[in-house]
């Protein structure tokens, strides 16, 4: 069940870059040749398959997961492991696992009433957006959704008081910057230990006239071994599970 919720609730984010319920009734509304709206609908869903990987990426935890697991890698000194392969899906897995309370919501309030037919197509995407929305915000930076707020052009957006009346246009690129933020800054303080680690081994090398050997060489067993021993996965994950919280 959680499965089958899950795709759907993605559906749904996918549906909330349309924001306008303007754009949205037209197009369901045409007419063309007497029978334009079933085609216009698998346009649609086919559209909505091809930004899932957008959507995945820009309204959900990956970017700082999988930004801070990179930096990981490389502040270990590994090229090929674990695998990049490995990394997007663990950050995949960590995501659906932060954001199983926004997608348990969007089923309930929104998917659930719409496969009973209790509400509309455009009813669907106006409560599903509600949800992500909400998380979204208290994930971005009040400097962020300032900044994105003066740079619109459009008054009506400045003039709103209530943050919750924010259209996604503003919302989305305010939380990206957000996460990039964020995701540097952890990334930042995951290379302290292993870069004073380089600096001991430099400096012992250097010392002993070993100047050709690189210092990267007998560096990363130490750098895997700290790792190691403070349990650093489990460490880093729970770090990550938390910052959402």
């Amino acid at each position: 069940m959680r499965r089958k919720y899950s795709k759907i609730a993605f559906m749904a984010l996918a549906l909330m870059l349309l924001d306008t319920q303007a754009v949205y009734g037209g197009v369901i509304n045409m007419n063309i040749n007497g029978n334009s709206r079933e085609a216009l609908e698998i346009l649609f869903l086919l559209t909505i398959i091809t930004l899932l990987p957008s959507i995945l990426i820009m309204m959900t935890s990956f970017t700082r997961i999988i930004i801070v697991l990179s930096f990981v890698k490389n502040a270990l000194g590994l090229q090929q492991t674990p695998p990049n392969q490995v990394l997007v899906g663990i950050a995949i897995f960590l995501t659906l696992f932060i954001m199983s309370p926004v997608m348990d919501e969007i089923n309930t309030s929104a998917y659930e009433p719409y496969k009973n037919e209790e509400i509309t197509q455009e009813e669907f995407v106006d409560t599903a957006s509600v949800p992500i929305k909400t998380w979204m915000l208290k994930q971005t930076g009040n400097d962020e959704l300032k900044m994105f707020l003066d740079m619109s052009r459009d008054e009506a957006i400045q003039e709103i008081d209530n943050i919750e009346e924010l259209p996604l246009t503003v919302v989305i690129p305010a939380f990206v910057t957000t996460e990039l933020k964020r995701a540097f800054i952890i990334g930042f303080l995951l290379y302290i230990p292993f870069l004073i680690i380089d600096m001991i081994v430099s400096s012992v090398l250097m010392s002993m006239g070993m100047m050709m050997l690189p210092p990267v060489m007998i560096s990363m067993p130490f750098k895997i071994l700290l790792f190691v021993v403070v349990d650093g996965w489990s460490l880093l994950f729970k770090t990550l599970v938390t910052t959402f919280n």
